[in-house]
């Protein structure tokens, strides 16, 4: 091999590497940003959050970074499902959240369809 070539080769190592730290550091930081939302979020803050992550994902990700520094800097404790979803109201975004309406009847719990189907 020439030099030319081993300087190539040397180079593409060089930025191969360069990428894999970016992506590992990356990934690092997300795990630290999960592992602080894990201490704020109590109740049903994750079902909030995952709902709008996925009918807002850019919305979602400011709100992240914006939660966790508030976290980090101690300003907040904990946030429940219910403060969170208030917030993205008065934001203006409806979140739209899977509810059941649920009977419970002789001890079992019973769907709102099978409750209606069953005959008096």
């Amino acid at each position: 091999m020439s030099d030319y070539e081993l300087e190539r080769l040397r180079r593409q190592r060089l930025a191969q590497l360069g990428k894999r730290f970016l992506t590992e550091g990356k990934k690092k930081e997300e795990g630290n940003k999960q592992n602080v939302l894990k201490r704020v979020f109590v109740d049903r803050a994750w079902e909030v959050f995952n709902a709008t992550q996925a009918q807002y994902p850019e919305i979602a990700e400011k709100l992240r970074n914006i939660l966790v520094q508030l976290a980090s800097s101690g300003k907040i404790t904990h946030v429940s499902g219910q403060e969170l979803y208030y917030l993205l109201r008065k934001m203006g975004l409806r979140v739209r959240l899977k509810t059941t309406i649920r009977i419970k009847e002789h001890g079992r719990l019973k769907s709102l369809s099978e409750k209606m189907r069953e005959k008096p």
